[in-house]
């Protein structure tokens, strides 16, 4: 069965100040989101809400139709992921004991570890790319190598749900590319529901099978790329004179700004 994550009239809230109002949203199954939104918009607080780190003000988060607030951590840790910004990793840890965490959500207390879960960790090493670096300590490698790491272990957690807050941060543009086509193969091999916030608006187009824009925290529009990324949206939502033109390279939307400089006659 096809794990399923709604809001319905959610509203969050940091002490007084209310970041995300009444927004109701349904991550499309099996397939690609891209959150976008101007800096304090709310995506982010948007994501620790869906996760369950941010108890609700009003509204509710369900998982499968179940009020996730009602269910036992474990359990939702065996259907639902999250990757957050700069997540940091225990001092010392290697890559291979870091993924290994991963198991813990399916793991009884006291239960041995199995042979069956070296292979998971193993597999989980492999698809990312960082079995070579199994034995290395994770404060050494790059950060394209960390980010790497963590969705290791987001694989060995096995989550039919993935929700990623900005996975190509302070990464340059190649390895922001490998992220996003190593989360695009994890998709289309296993039919991970896969939800992340993105900056670049080009890379959320071209990634996305649904692109949700949020404004002043609320979605403000949702849908196809080309129905949301559009000249007048741009304009509303980030406060941007721009022209979007087809991307030659996926067809998708692509926006180019137009700032007081550099524009042709």
């Amino acid at each position: 069965m096809t794990t399923t994550l709604t809001t319905e009239a959610l509203t969050l809230a940091y002490g007084d100040r209310t970041i995300v109002s009444d927004l109701s949203l349904s991550l499309p199954a099996g397939r690609i989101t891209t959150i976008v939104g101007a800096n304090a918009c709310g995506k982010s607080t948007l994501l620790r809400g869906m996760a369950r780190l941010l108890t609700p003000e009003r509204g509710r988060v369900l998982l499968d139709g179940q009020d996730i607030h009602t269910m036992a951590t474990k359990e939702v840790a065996r259907h639902l992921g999250l990757l957050p910004q700069s997540p940091i990793a225990p001092e010392g840890i290697t890559v291979a004991e870091l993924v290994a965490q991963g198991r813990h959500p399916h793991r009884r207390t006291f239960a041995r570890w199995t042979a069956a879960e070296d292979e998971i960790v193993a597999e989980a090493l492999e698809t990312t790319g960082v079995l070579d670096l199994a034995d290395r300590v994770v404060d050494e490698l790059s950060g394209g190598q960390r980010q790497r790491v963590w969705i290791a272990l987001s694989l060995a957690q096995q989550t039919e749900v993935l929700l990623l807050d900005e996975p190509t941060t302070f990464l340059d543009v190649c390895h922001q590319i490998e992220v996003l086509d190593l989360l695009t193969d994890l998709n289309r091999s296993r039919g991970t529901t896969i939800a992340m916030v993105l900056h670049d608006l080009n890379l959320a187009a071209r990634y996305a099978d649904h692109l949700v824009a949020v404004r002043d925290g609320a979605v403000h529009a949702q849908g196809s790329a080309e129905e949301v990324l559009t000249e007048e949206t741009v304009k509303i939502v980030f406060g941007l004179d721009a022209r979007v033109v087809e991307d030659p390279i996926s067809g998708r939307p692509l926006v180019l700004p137009l700032g007081r400089h550099h524009v042709s006659a």
